[in-house]
């Protein structure tokens, strides 16, 4: 009897007390720190875009754009739980722990996609939904089942996903895709491999355990150092790109030449260290992440600084163009066409 009342004291938790207890595990599926990438270059994107967005609009298409970034992390390590198990530095992931199930990831991840592209395209567009459901299919199937174990090339053809978010935040604010966000991508798609083959160097014994055909794993170290040192070299001009072509300022232009004589500097050290030589890797890899948030967030600086000429800019070229579509006023659209110019000169 003293055993049953025992028994029957025992307090019963709740599913929902359960499932908050789980809640950091959930997050750490997102890869919060991948997460913030995203988020703040997307941002960036949004801020630079000419226009107007209403701030409760782009709050909740920057939420929308997060949220679809945790969710390719989630599905990445849905997939990726098998290697994730044989790496020191993924073991501690909570589905080789045992906290979360696969199917439990795997729906989580799915409903999570789903609601951000649901989300991203009541509030602002479809087609910007579209770019942010091509971003997860693209890193979930294209580089995560199909590239990551296939070819030494997966972190360049890949890379691609994680250079949509800005051309997402700028089509989340004009509807329109424009050169300027394609730079942006452009920056992130060359940035992406020297970034990941650095890190890939440093852990190449894990890969090579895990059967991931990383570059360094393939092709040596030799190899790997000089395409680093290749992409590096061409990152550092397309990075001024902005501020050659007047869509950034001199703080930008400052920091892109400053950062970049730094990032190629340890690609070339890298290049010339001994094989043994792991600290000129991590240096790189450490300094890739610094580089890429001072060059975005110099770009947000300089961005806003110049955005309300590219407003006039952008008006005075849909002004030109509906002076062209109509003759039923020829003289006011031109009047208007005009003072609109003038006024972006003076911009």
């Amino acid at each position: 009897m003293k055993t049953t009342a025992i028994a029957t004291s025992r307090p019963l938790y709740p599913s929902w007390l359960r499932l908050t207890a789980r809640t950091p595990d959930f997050v750490t599926l997102m890869k919060p720190r991948v997460m913030l990438l995203a988020i703040f270059t997307a941002l960036v994107g949004l801020m630079i875009a000419p226009g107007h967005l209403d701030p409760l609009v782009g709050s909740v298409a920057i939420v929308a754009i997060a949220a679809g970034a945790g969710a390719a992390g989630v599905l990445n390590m849905w997939y990726d739980a098998d290697i994730d198990a044989m790496m020191s530095r993924t073991a501690w992931r909570p589905i080789p722990r045992g906290k979360i199930s696969r199917p439990e990831a795997l729906v989580f991840g799915l409903v999570l996609a789903c609601g951000a592209v649901a989300a991203l395209a009541i509030v602002t567009s479809v087609r910007a939904a579209a770019l942010l459901a091509f971003a997860i299919f693209f890193y979930a199937v294209v580089y995560t089942i199909w590239l990551k174990r296939s070819t030494p090339q997966n972190i360049v053809i890949g890379g691609a996903a994680g250079a949509l978010p800005p051309v997402i935040g700028w089509v989340s604010a004009t509807g329109e895709v424009g050169l300027e966000p394609l730079i942006l991508f452009l920056i992130i798609f060359l940035w992406t491999p020297p970034h990941f083959w650095a890190l890939s160097l440093d852990r190449s014994d894990e890969y090579a355990r895990a059967g991931v055909p990383m570059l360094p794993v393939v092709a040596g170290k030799a190899a790997t150092t000089r395409h680093i040192l290749i992409y590096s070299a061409l990152l550092a001009p397309v990075s001024a790109l902005p501020w050659l072509l007047g869509f950034a300022g001199l703080v930008y232009g400052v920091t892109v030449i400053f950062c970049g004589g730094i990032f190629v500097g340890l690609a070339l050290r890298l290049y010339g260290s001994s094989n043994a030589d792991r600290k000129a890797a991590h240096r790189l890899f450490a300094f890739s992440i610094a580089y890429l948030f001072l060059v975005f967030a110099a770009l947000l600086i300089g961005g806003i600084g110049n955005r309300e000429s590219s407003k006039l800019s952008w008006r005075a070229a849909a002004a030109c163009s509906e002076r062209a579509r109509t003759d039923v006023f020829p003289n006011a659209s031109q009047a208007a066409c005009n003072t609109t110019s003038a006024s972006a000169k003076e911009a």
